[in-house]
């Protein structure tokens, strides 16, 4: 009778409207999720941008850094939350990124965890004392990203300098070991869209360093970092050789006209520099 008066009254049972209109909700959120998680990511890395910023500090007229390893130690909290951040993409959400921010993503992300890795035995005198008789620090799977667990070579070797990729000699400016003789960690995230421009003002810090690389005018040589020994095919696959791709930046790697001349014309012989693998680490030693 109670469904009579119902009737008479043009009222209906609201129960399957409600079930009807949970059913759309639920078919847009799985549509939707996929495009939610993917803008989740922060591509400006404000949380690294904000850490480098206060713990980096440029020297030498801003051709190299050290790094506050104490104070990210007194914000470990707030790394390994950007840290988790990274770890928390997934491999569908990174294979819809566009290449410059993935690149971003890869390079901030070796240098983050190299700095963790870093911190876990912190004070140390170098990042190869955190190796082991049968394992370098590189090699370590001590976190996991897109899905699987890595080490900092699996990043990047396997990933950044993986052949068809991205192909760029640059990130052996950008990827920072810890250590000295390594190219100077910045003071700010790699991010999309001033990668390139990021990318080549590492380089020219880089050369400009005559600590590191520079002009023998004694000998004629061109005495450069053993980044340029280790990486060679990097560098020569963008070019005819390591010379070639060194003689466009002759002019941050000699002072004098005519020596800059030389090696644009590839006239200098290489020399490889001693690597110094102590701790880029403020107040160190």
């Amino acid at each position: 009778m109670l469904s009579d008066i119902h009737d008479i009254h043009g009222i209906h049972d609201p129960l399957p409207i409600e079930a009807t209109m949970r059913k759309l909700l639920l078919t847009l959120l799985i549509l939707l999720l996929p495009g939610l998680a993917q803008a989740a990511f922060d591509h400006s890395h404000a949380q690294w941008d904000a850490l480098t910023k206060k713990h980096v500090l440029w020297l030498a007229g801003g051709h190299a850094s050290q790094v506050d390893y104490r104070g990210f130690k007194a914000d470990r909290n707030e790394l390994k939350s950007y840290l988790d951040g990274l770890s928390a993409v997934t491999q569908s959400q990174y294979d819809g990124w566009k290449k410059p921010e993935k690149l971003a993503f890869l390079i901030n992300t070796y240098n983050a965890y190299t700095v963790e890795l870093i911190l876990t035995k912190y004070p140390v005198k170098s990042i190869k004392e955190l190796g082991s008789l049968v394992t370098s620090p590189w090699k370590k799977r001590f976190f996991s990203l897109l899905g699987k667990p890595r080490s900092l070579d699996d990043v990047e070797h396997g990933m950044i300098r993986a052949p068809g990729v991205f192909d760029e000699p640059r990130i052996h400016m950008a990827a920072n070991c810890a250590s000295i003789g390594c190219p100077a960690l910045r003071s700010e995230a790699y991010v999309a869209g001033k990668l390139d421009a990021q990318l080549e003002d590492s380089v020219v810090r880089f050369l400009s360093d005559r600590s590191r690389n520079r002009f023998n005018q004694k000998n004629g040589r061109l005495e450069v970092s053993k980044i340029y020994e280790w990486y060679g095919k990097d560098f020569a696959a963008r070019s005819d050789s390591v010379e070639a791709w060194l003689a466009q930046y002759a002019d941050k790697l000699a002072d004098e006209p005519k020596y800059q001349q030389a090696i644009r014309d590839r006239k200098a012989k290489l020399d490889f520099l001693d690597y110094d693998w102590a701790l880029n680490g403020k107040d160190e030693g």
